[in-house]
């Protein structure tokens, strides 16, 4: 576990919220909640957007809700209608709570929260609209754990998009980043349409052709701790349609 870094003030008291989809994940949540709210990040909030998962979780999210009633948020969904869904509907409740940052990140603990602090140093001192925790980046790391075919379908789905969206970014289907406001509010979600893993595709290409600066720093990736993986047969092919989509629906996009 990396040492969280330690800002100067103000920067460590901005509006910091993470949004947090959950799905069948009561063993890794208390957990992730844990370790965000160790640190050392008083203005950060957490989320949680949970897709009525039938093992528990939002029952879980609720009591974590009730233990840190300022710090804690959670979003009961009425079924699974996929990651992109989720994170349209809870990044939109954090901009209208006030957030001046929203980060996004898995419940299932492959994304470091100590990782947050440094990333959200990158974003305030720089321009970029948002900053991405990447594995492809140099220093970059995949748990030796995950599966090789999950490394052959990841590297394989991003020299795909990469293929035909023209997007300079190495982690092109990263789910870990951190978001300025502003920058949310030029994509406009109402532009979102992806409901599935092809969301964070989306979500790059968009800041992209808006032209807003995409900063990608390295992270350690780890395997997931509890709980199976959601990716579907359908999350793959609407992975695999998204980018012909994105070109004909934002061919002509503009400020």
């Amino acid at each position: 576990m990396i040492e969280p870094v330690q800002l100067p003030v103000p920067w460590r008291d901005a509006r910091l919220t993470v949004v947090v989809p959950t799905y069948n994940e009561a063993g890794n949540l208390p957990v992730l909640v844990e370790r965000l709210l160790a640190l050392p990040l008083p203005g950060l909030k957490i989320l949680v957007a949970d897709d009525n998962s039938p093992d528990g979780t939002g029952e879980v999210a609720d009591k974590l809700a009730i233990e840190h009633p300022d710090r804690v948020e959670v979003v009961h969904r009425a079924g699974k209608e996929g990651l992109g869904r989720a994170y349209v509907d809870g990044i939109g409740r954090a901009l209208e709570g006030g957030a001046e940052y929203v980060a996004q990140m898995d419940a299932d603990l492959s994304h470091p929260p100590e990782a947050l602090p440094g990333m959200l140093g990158a974003l305030l001192s720089t321009q970029a609209g948002v900053v991405i925790g990447s594995r492809y980046v140099p220093g970059g790391e995949l748990d030796e754990n995950w599966p090789l075919y999950r490394r052959a379908l990841s590297g394989w789905a991003n020299l795909y998009v990469h293929t035909l969206l023209r997007v300079r970014i190495r982690d092109l289907t990263a789910g870990f980043k951190i978001w300025r406001a502003d920058a949310l509010r030029d994509i406009g979600l109402e532009r979102v349409q992806s409901n599935g893993y092809s969301f964070q595709v989306e979500m790059h290409y968009l800041a992209t052709k808006l032209g807003h600066t995409i900063l990608e720093v390295p992270i350690r990736f780890e395997e997931r701790r509890d709980g199976a993986s959601k990716m579907t047969t359908a999350t793959k092919i609407e992975s695999a349609l998204m980018p012909f989509k994105l070109r004909s629906k934002h061919r002509n996009i503009e400020r």
